[in-house]
């Protein structure tokens, strides 16, 4: 019976190996960020959601990875993920130059999102939403989600290469900043503004 490599280096790179994958499609595809493996192959250890997003990638379970093992250890997890395209940045301000690009500038795995929907992911600028999404936010936007509900949250575009993330309120129609900072306030669309998608989930990277 083979013996399972002894370090989750090892581990990794095995699997590298036998998926035919460099370090930096791995790290890219687990956080985005090409550097990611090279301090895990160097011998530190990653946070727990990292190393799940990890073993998704590498098709392993998160027990493997972690401990080894030569048998049913070795499956991967039931846990769903979807790749998720990072492609800018939005505003959470006034409307804001850029607007939504199409060319991601990284990917990232993330659990607990409908794969059936069309997420893109992008990074909060501005504090006009901090109670929800602070600064350096990433927020995952659903664009096959575009009706409009109570209080839910939405990247919205004015049609002229300008978006920002509020959240929606009816009656007089609007959406509103969830900030801290009093300086911020609602946006009275003069016509139907153009609704990229809807946020459902924010994270903040500690």
């Amino acid at each position: 019976m083979d013996q399972s490599p002894e370090t989750l280096a090892d581990r990794i790179r095995q699997r590298l190996a036998e998926l035919d994958m460099s370090a930096r499609e791995a790290s890219i595809r687990t956080t985005g960020k090409p550097e990611f493996l090279r301090p895990v192959l160097a011998g530190a250890r990653p946070r727990i959601d990292n190393l799940e997003k990890l073993a998704h990638v590498l098709d392993v379970s998160v027990q493997w990875l972690m401990l080894g093992g030569d048998g049913k250890e070795r499956f991967k997890d039931p846990t769903t993920y979807v790749d998720v395209p990072v492609l800018s940045w939005v505003s959470a301000g006034k409307m804001s130059f850029p607007d939504v690009a199409e060319d991601a500038v990284s990917r990232v795995m993330m659990a607990d999102l409908d794969p059936t929907g069309d997420w893109i992911a992008l990074k909060v600028v501005g504090d006009s939403m901090d109670r929800i999404s602070p600064p350096e936010s990433i927020i995952f936007v659903d664009r096959s989600d575009k009706v409009l509900v109570p209080n839910a949250c939405y990247v919205i575009s004015n049609g002229d290469g300008e978006a920002t993330y509020k959240r929606f309120r009816p009656s007089p129609m609007r959406f509103e900043p969830v900030s801290t900072n009093p300086a911020h306030e609602p946006i009275y669309p003069m016509r139907e503004p153009l609704i990229v998608g809807r946020v459902k989930k924010s994270i903040l990277d500690m």
